[in-house]
């Protein structure tokens, strides 16, 4: 880390923020004398919106923003925008938000992982050299090509400088790897990687006699798909590089039925890039992977002992587990690589931790959405991943979505260390929730297939349909999901999809709320949540985010692990600087016999002993005077919330307000967490 005394890495630049803003070129919409497609209103809204609120992107003096492909625009004139931030000049990983714009144009909210402004000095201690050097020696394979470059890692809770080191290469195994390994600029070493390349495993899983779309005339016909975007399919010959030769025939009757004819590989690749791209334009509205109507290129290389299949960023490449006699070209394996590389062209989850499970699950959900949607008899929709493949070598699938554990190793229920895991497992919990949105729990038997799913609080979950689950999950993916959205971010992510889609008050969010329930997952639910009876503060606890609260920037914030209840909560310091966060609202207290607020309060810190460094008061205000109601310090830390509860009795028929400040002293650093505000009369 930059500042080791730092818990946070982080400082409050709330008075700057606009500076940063002036400094992006970023303000109010642009006069023009041509009228603007959608486009551009659009992205011209999302700039005014980021001038005008800096606090709700966390944007400190030192951020710029670059738009990120198209936005999002849905048909009722709503709009989503999304952008790359980068920090003196540095990228930032994880850094990147989504801009909600209203049909009119107004400020509709955000969404993003970053929790406070960004602070830190992004030196270069290491040079970028030594930094492609650590990188290589964590790498095992052959490496043909390195590039490297300078960026801030803010993708887990303490953001640093570091290196983005990418080594283009082979692996061990023989797959074709890019991977991106980022290196801490300060200390030298590796923390984390992701590889742009995803793997799965599988063998031929043949679709039966299946219409496929060619190219070409009589003698000379061609593997090329012209009217799905230029999607085409080429033969490695067991090589691993290059684009290959485009499979040809003579009579467009492709293949056998059997791996004697090479073409019959390319014929299950072809027919699955079909389905594939027709199922996210006809299903989703989602013209391509990339969204602008391009196809891919799907190489076939079995014979070379592969045992992958995976999306490099541009092509589909199937491998081949045992020579030349089960090439990977099943039809739910092609669509789980390519909708990696949907989700590499929206949220780009990060490939490692909890996102790197979302990313995972995300291509078996659109999978199996491919395989129920091209409705072959051959290959009937299931909720099994790879069922034909025999992995195991007794009949078994390579993953269960109804009940994960069964497969040995994935995860049926979130819980604290499931990011641990290996992508492939931690992929488990949402690959549940998809089953259990779509079917609900219990025994039943779909096409053939029993299963029989369980739920993690022994709740019981009725399904809201396929259809609507993968229509959610999508909206959740490509407008609220972020590159470093967690369990919980998915739950709020897919809660605001289901409500944009089908109401607060559908059944269809109540069935993705209790879904994620039933993964141990809680948080954001339908709806606003009223606050509990009687409490006159609005947003008590916090969960509409900074609704009727003034706050130092970033106070509010957004973390289950953290809060007390839900997934909001507000954290006052915790820099380990000389530094004040304030949090209040105004309240109209009625005549009533008594008053009294209650908060929940949890306190950590680096201090020792029982003197006060830092401290947290609870205040009232009311007109020009400021009465103090409780102070709590670094000595009042502990490992849990504690309420706190003061009498407000002299303050009935007023209107006051409640303030809540966090005080830290030049070093070591403390914390101050509040949540489940209450202020009650009786």
């Amino acid at each position: 880390m930059t500042h080791p005394s730092r818990s946070r890495l982080l400082a409050g630049l709330a008075t700057a923020a606009t500076v940063g803003m002036i400094a992006t070129g970023i303000g109010a919409p642009a006069a023009t004398a041509a009228p603007q497609s959608r486009q551009d209103v659009a992205r011209d809204h999302a700039r005014a919106a980021l001038a005008a609120h800096p606090a709700a992107f966390r944007t400190g003096a030192d951020d710029t923003y670059t738009v990120r492909g198209s936005a999002v625009l849905d048909a009722g004139g709503a709009a989503h925008v999304r952008y790359e931030r980068t920090y003196r000049g540095l990228p930032v990983l994880g850094g990147d938000v989504v801009v909600h714009l209203a049909p009119d144009g107004s400020y509709d909210g955000s969404s993003l992982a970053l929790q406070r402004p960004l602070s830190l000095v992004p030196a270069a201690k290491v040079s970028r050299a030594d930094a492609v050097a650590a990188a290589t020696r964590s790498f095992d394979g052959t490496v043909s090509s390195t590039d490297a470059r300078r960026v801030v890692d803010a993708v887990g809770t303490r953001p640093y400088p570091a290196w983005e080191v990418t080594l283009t290469g082979v692996r061990a195994d023989r797959t074709p790897s890019v991977l991106h390994v980022v290196v801490d600029s300060t200390t030298g070493a590796v923390r984390r990687s992701a590889d742009e390349v995803r793997t799965g495993t599988g063998n031929s899983k043949y679709s039966g006699t299946v219409s496929i779309t060619t190219s070409g005339s009589a003698g000379a016909y061609k593997l090329s798909d012209p009217t799905r975007g230029g999607n085409n399919t080429t033969d490695l010959f067991g090589a691993t590089s290059g684009t290959g030769t485009l499979f040809s025939d003579a009579d467009d009757v492709w293949g056998n039925g059997t791996t004697s004819d090479r073409a019959t590989a390319g014929v299950d690749a072809h027919y699955g890039a079909q389905m594939t791209f027709d199922y996210y334009k006809n299903v989703l509205g989602r013209n391509g992977i990339f969204n602008n109507g391009t196809g891919v290129r799907s190489r076939v290389h079995y014979g070379n002992g592969y045992n992958n299949a995976f999306w490099d960023g541009t092509q589909m490449t199937y491998g081949d587990g045992t020579g030349n006699t089960k090439p990977l070209t099943e039809l739910d394996v092609a669509g789980h690589e390519m909708s990696h590389g949907v989700t590499e062209n929206t949220a780009n989850l990060t490939y490692s931790g909890e996102s790197g499970g979302l990313n995972e699950a995300t291509s078996d959900i659109f999978g199996t959405a491919v395989e129920f949607y091209a409705n072959n008899p051959t290959d009937v929709g299931d909720y099994l991943i790879g069922e034909k493949i025999d992995i195991n070598g007794n009949g078994t699938p390579l993953r269960y979505m109804d009940k994960p554990s069964k497969d040995g190793g994935s995860a049926d229920c979130w819980y604290s260390g499931v990011g641990n895991l290996d992508v492939h497992y931690s992929s488990g919990p949402a690959n549940h929730v998809f089953y259990l949105m779509s079917e609900g729990s219990g025994a039943k038997t779909i096409n053939g297939v029993s299963y029989n799913s369980p739920t993690c609080n022994g709740s019981t979950v009725a399904g809201i349909g396929r259809d609507a689950a993968a229509k959610i999950w999508y909206r959740a993916l490509s407008v609220y999901m972020t590159s470093s959205t967690n369990y919980s971010g998915a739950r709020t992510a897919a809660v605001k999809a289901a409500t944009d889609l089908y109401g607060a008050s559908s059944s269809q969010c109540a069935g993705v709320a209790n879904a994620f329930s039933a993964i141990s997952v809680s948080g954001t639910t339908c709806g606003t949540t009223p606050p509990p009876p009687g409490n006159l503060l609005a947003n008590p606890g916090f969960e509409s985010g900074a609704t009727s609260w003034s706050q130092t920037a970033g106070v509010i914030s957004s973390d289950s692990t953290k809060a007390h209840a839900g997934s909001w909560f507000g954290w006052l310091d915790g820099y380990g600087t000389t530094h004040t966060d304030t949090l209040s609202q105004s309240v109209t207290i009625p005549s009533a016999s008594s008053a009294s607020l209650s908060l929940w309060l949890k306190v950590t810190t680096a201090e020792s002993g029982s003197t006060a460094y830092d401290t947290f008061k609870v205040q009232v205000i009311n007109g020009t005077t400021t009465t103090t109601l409780g102070t709590y310090s670094n000595a009042n830390a502990g490992s849990s919330y504690v309420q706190r509860t003061f009498n407000l009795s002299s303050f009935v028929g007023r209107t006051v307000t409640i303030k809540f400040v966090g005080a830290e002293d030049s070093s070591l650093a403390t914390s101050f967490y509040v949540d489940d505000t209450s202020l009650t009369t009786a």
